[in-house]
């Protein structure tokens, strides 16, 4: 059994390269922008940048959900920081591999403007790349550059995965 968590700032990819990952070696995706409280989600709606009181109660359904599923499977949580990370590996029992999908703030900043539909406003994109610290050489991770087309982005995923 195999446990992911694809991470990075919203816009990134999270949810349609998750999903494509999961069709590709077979895992189960789940999205974890599902797991929000709603007040995460009408907050972030207003505008407003998530703390880590509001982030505590996600992180836990994220390692909650890694951990009652039974198979290999993809989570898809910004996980910025470290101790984000650090409690969702806490809150495992199987290890985790954080797949970090990398990109410049312009490409994620025009995603996030051409997408409809979800409740995070690209106003707070500066807020996530202020927020984040990707994972460190001793944290079990692989780390992508979005800058391509999704497939290519799966394809480098796996490529890395098999290194």
């Amino acid at each position: 059994m195999v446990q992911y968590v694809i991470m990075g700032v919203s816009g990134c990819g999270k949810s349609s390269i998750g999903q494509a990952l999961a069709v590709r070696i077979g895992a189960t995706f789940i999205d974890g922008d599902d797991l929000h409280p709603a007040s995460n989600v009408a907050k972030m709606a207003r505008g407003e940048p998530l703390d880590d009181a509001d982030r505590a109660p996600w992180l836990e359904a994220v390692a909650l959900a890694l951990s009652r599923h039974h198979g290999d499977v993809i989570i898809g949580c910004s996980a910025l920081r470290r101790r984000y990370r650090d409690w969702i590996r806490a809150g495992t029992v199987q290890p985790v591999l954080f797949i970090h999908l990398a990109g410049e703030h312009a490409v994620i900043a025009a995603r996030m403007s051409a997408r409809s539909g979800h409740f995070m406003p690209p106003s707070l994109l500066d807020s996530q790349f202020a927020a984040l610290e990707p994972p460190a050489d001793d944290e079990a991770s692989v780390t992508v550059d979005i800058n391509a087309p999704a497939k290519q982005i799966v394809a480098d995923i796996l490529c890395a995965l098999d290194s």
